[in-house]
C-alpha cells in the first residue's frame, strides 16, 4: 500500500521526467506533470490506455487530433492515442498509463 498526495509531491521538469514517477507495476504506472502557464509536453504516442486528472490549472490537450480543454477536477481517459498538452494556467496533473491487455 501507498499513500501519496498528487499536490504534494515534487515534480521535476520533462526533461527530468523519470523522477516524476510516483508508482510503475506490470500492468500500469503513475506519474506527476506539472507545468508552468505556457509550458508544453510534446507529442506523444502512447501505445497505453492514459487516463489524466487534473489537480490545479488549466490545460489544453489534443488526442489524436482532438482538442480538449481540462480545467482543475476534470479526468481524461482515452485509448491508445497521439497525445500533446499546453498549460493555459501553471498545472498539476496525475497521469496514469494502463497496458493494453492482449486477449
Amino acid at each position: 500500500m501507498k499513500i501519496i498526495d498528487p499536490r504534494t509531491v515534487p515534480a521535476f521538469p520533462y526533461a527530468e521526467r523519470q523522477k516524476n514517477l510516483l508508482y510503475r507495476a506490470e500492468e500500469f504506472k503513475m506519474r506527476i506533470i506539472e507545468l508552468d502557464k505556457g509550458g508544453e509536453l510534446p507529442e506523444c504516442e502512447m501505445r497505453s490506455y492514459v487516463i489524466f486528472s487534473v489537480i490545479s490549472g488549466e490545460i489544453e490537450i489534443r488526442v489524436d487530433h482532438q482538442l480538449s480543454l481540462l480545467h482543475e477536477g476534470n479526468w481524461l481517459i482515452s485509448e491508445p492515442a497521439l497525445f500533446s498538452m499546453k498549460a493555459i494556467r501553471a498545472s498539476r496533473l496525475v497521469g496514469i498509463q494502463i497496458a493494453k491487455q492482449k486477449i
